[in-house]
C-alpha cells in the first residue's frame, strides 16, 4: 500500500494506523505544521479582500460603469450598481454549493485530497491576484473573479478541513484546530498592517488610490499562493478502507478505487452521504446546532461595521482599526480557548462562547453613539470569543464523522455554514424594516444563539462520537 504525494515521491503507509493516522508523533506534528500554513495563506482573502477593500472598490467601478439611472447590464440584466457585490457574493455561495459535494466525494474515494487542495487553492489565488487589472469600468471581470475566488476558498476548505482527523489524535484536535485558525488570524492581521500602509499613504508611494487597492488585492493572492506549498509539501494523501458503519448506501456505485466516475456521481454520493447522517442523528443534532449558532457569528462580522457607521456614527478609520484589533484578539481568543477545551471539554467550551455572544449582542444594543473607545471594546470581546468558537465546533465535528468519509462529512459542515449564511442578514434586514433601528436589527441576532445553545446542549456527544465509530477523547 502506498502513499500519494504530488510532490512526486512515493513512499509507503507508515501511519500504523487503520485510519491512516501517523503513529510516529515526530511526523504527525510536521503534518500539523504544515496543516496550519493553509489558514496562515488563504486567509488574508477573507480579511484584505473581502471584508475591507474588495466591496467598496468593485461598487465604485461598477458605479463607473451605470448608466445615468445608476444601473449596470451584466447579461442584459439590469442590476443596481450598489447591489452588484452582494450578489456576487451570493452567486459564488451558489457555484460553492454545486462544486463542494463533487469533489468531497472525489477526494474520498480516490484517497487524493492534495492535488484538489492545491487545484481550489490555486484557482482561487489566481483570481484573487487577477483582481490588479480591475480599472475602468471592468465591474464584470471584477464580479466574475470574486465569484471564482469565494467558490473556491470554500472548496478548498472542504478538503483542508477533511485532514484534521487525520493527523491529529482525538485528544490533540481541539488544540491543533485552535492553531489553525490563530495561524488564519495572525497572517490576516500581518496583510491588512501592512496594505494599509499602502493604502493610507499611496501619495507617498505616487500611487493613485485605485492602484493602491488593485495592490493590495493582488497581494493577498500572491501570499495566498505562495504559503499554499507549505501544506502541500507537508500533508500526506492516504487510502483509508471505510468501516461498515461509515459506508452509505450506494456509496460505492459508479467509481472505482482510484475514484472513476466520481465526478459524475457526485450529486449521488451527496444524497447517500445525507442518507447515510440519518443514520448517525447524533451527528446531524450537531450539524443542526452549528448551522444556526454559525449564522449568528457570520452575521455579527458582516454587519458589525454597518451598524458603526450607521448607527454609531464611526468613522471608515475607526471601523477599519476595529477589524485588525478584532484579528488580532483572535489569535489569543482562538488558542486560549483550546486550552479551556482540556479542562471543561469543547462542547462546554462552545456553549460558554455562546453565552459571550449573547452578552457581547445585549452590550451592542446600549453601546453610545459617538463613542469610538466602546466600540473598540465591543470588538476586543469578539475577537476572544470569535477564533475560539469557530475552530472548536470544527474540531468536535470531526470526532464525529465516520471513518474515510471525513471530505464528503466536511463537504456537509461547509454546505451548511454557506447554505444558509442567508438567514441572520435577512433577520437582521428584516427587524431594521420593521423598526428602522439598528440596534433593534442587532439584537434580534440573540435568537440564533439562543436556539444554537439549546440545541447544542442536548447533543450527547461521548455517544455522538461512540456511534461514528471513533475512540471517545477523556475530555469532549
Amino acid at each position: 500500500m502506498t502513499d500519494v504525494d504530488t510532490s512526486g515521491d512515493t513512499t509507503g503507509d507508515r501511519s500504523g494506523q487503520p485510519d491512516g493516522r501517523a503513529a510516529d508523533p515526530a511526523e504527525r506534528r510536521r503534518e500539523q505544521r504544515g496543516w496550519y500554513f493553509y489558514d496562515f495563506a488563504c486567509s488574508v482573502y477573507s480579511t484584505s479582500v473581502l471584508t475591507v477593500f474588495l466591496g467598496p472598490y468593485l461598487t465604485s467601478v461598477a458605479k463607473a460603469a451605470a448608466d445615468p439611472e445608476g444601473f449596470v447590464h451584466p447579461l442584459g440584466i439590469p442590476v443596481r450598481a450598489g447591489s452588484l457585490f452582494a450578489y456576487a457574493v451570493s452567486a459564488s455561495i451558489v457555484v460553492a454549493v454545486l462544486v463542494m459535494p463533487l469533489v468531497g466525494a472525489a477526494a474520498d474515494r480516490s484517497g487524493r485530497k492534495k492535488p484538489l487542495l492545491a487545484a481550489s487553492a490555486y484557482v482561487g489565488a489566481a483570481a484573487t491576484t487577477g483582481m490588479f487589472f480591475l480599472g475602468g469600468e471592468r465591474y464584470l471581470l471584477g464580479a466574475f473573479l470574486l465569484i471564482v475566488a469565494n467558490a473556491a476558498l470554500s472548496v478548498s476548505m472542504v478538503l483542508y478541513n477533511a485532514y484534521l482527523p487525520q493527523i491529529a489524535e482525538p485528544e490533540e484536535r481541539d488544540a491543533v484546530s485552535s492553531r489553525g485558525w490563530a495561524f488564519g488570524y495572525t497572517s490576516g492581521a500581518l496583510v491588512l498592517v501592512l496594505n494599509l500602509v499602502v493604502y493610507s499613504a499611496h501619495d507617498s508611494f505616487g500611487l493613485s488610490e485605485g492602484m493602491a487597492v488593485r495592490i493590495c488585492l493582488a497581494s493577498a493572492g500572491l501570499w495566498w499562493g505562495a504559503f499554499t506549498v507549505v501544506p502541500l509539501r507537508r500533508l500526506r494523501d492516504r487510502r483509508i478502507a471505510r468501516t461498515g458503519a461509515g459506508t452509505a448506501a450506494g456509496a460505492g456505485e459508479g467509481a472505482g478505487e482510484g475514484g472513476e466516475g466520481a465526478l459524475g456521481s457526485g450529486w449521488k454520493q451527496l444524497r447517500a452521504t445525507l442518507k447515510d447522517m440519518r443514520r448517525h442523528p447524533l451527528t446531524l443534532s450537531f450539524l443542526l446546532a452549528y448551522l444556526i449558532y454559525n449564522d449568528g457569528i457570520q452575521t455579527v462580522i458582516s454587519q458589525a461595521s454597518v451598524y458603526g457607521s450607521e448607527e454609531l456614527g464611526l468613522d471608515q478609520t475607526t471601523l477599519i482599526t476595529a477589524v485588525l484589533l478584532v484579528q488580532v484578539l483572535a489569535v489569543a481568543g482562538a488558542l486560549g480557548m483550546g486550552r479551556m477545551a482540556r479542562s471543561y471539554g469543547a462542547k462546554r467550551t462552545i456553549l460558554g462562547s455562546l453565552a459571550l455572544w449573547t452578552a457581547i449582542l445585549a452590550a451592542g444594543y446600549f453601546l453610545p453613539a459617538g463613542a469610538p473607545v466602546f466600540f473598540f471594546c465591543l470588538a476586543a470581546a469578539i475577537g476572544l470569543v470569535l477564533g475560539g468558537s469557530q475552530a472548536l465546533s470544527r474540531s468536535l465535528f470531526s470526532h464525529l464523522i465516520p471513518r474515510g468519509k471525513e471530505a464528503e462529512y466536511f463537504s456537509a459542515y461547509e454546505m451548511s455554514d454557506r447554505g444558509l449564511s442567508w438567514l441572520g442578514p435577512l433577520v437582521f434586514g428584516l427587524a431594521y424594516q420593521l423598526t428602522g433601528s439598528y440596534r433593534d436589527a442587532i439584537i434580534s441576532l440573540v435568537i440564533f444563539f439562543g436556539v444554537g445553545f439549546a440545541l447544542l446542549a442536548r447533543v450527547p456527544v461521548r455517544r455522538a462520537v461512540a456511534a461514528a465509530g471513533n475512540p471517545v477523547p477523556d475530555r469532549i
